[in-house]
């Protein structure tokens, strides 16, 4: 049977959030480039599932996709495309724009946040 490729066989998608698409997808483009290696992709991201479970954290689709941004933060981390503080810098943008977006509307960083 032919599936649509974001659906599963229930009809449900594949993914239950895009950022859940969006990060994997990273991943998969930056291996695919070789800025990645296929090795460390699946030693790093085994480890952070293993960190999780080992956590008690459930073993579900969340916890994977967290397990898979933290994997992804690791490996740029190390390649030096970015640094914990500039991710956490952003994180906190993003935060203090959506609890300041009212109810219905994009959330958006000011141009200034961007750079």
């Amino acid at each position: 049977m032919v599936l649509d490729p974001l659906k599963r066989r229930d009809d449900e998608p594949t993914f239950d959030e895009p950022w859940q698409a969006q990060v994997l997808s990273m991943a998969d483009i930056l291996v695919t480039a070789g800025v990645i290696s296929a090795d460390a992709w699946a030693r790093t991201l085994g480890a952070e599932r293993g960190k999780s479970l080992a956590s008690g954290a459930e073993d579900n689709v969340d916890e994977y996709y967290r397990a898979v941004l933290a994997a992804l933060q690791i490996l740029l981390y190390e390649l030096g495309a970015t640094s914990r503080e500039e991710v956490d810098i952003r994180q906190d943008e993003w935060r203090r724009a959506y609890l300041n977006t009212p109810h219905g509307q994009p959330v958006s960083l000011e141009p200034s946040a961007l750079g």
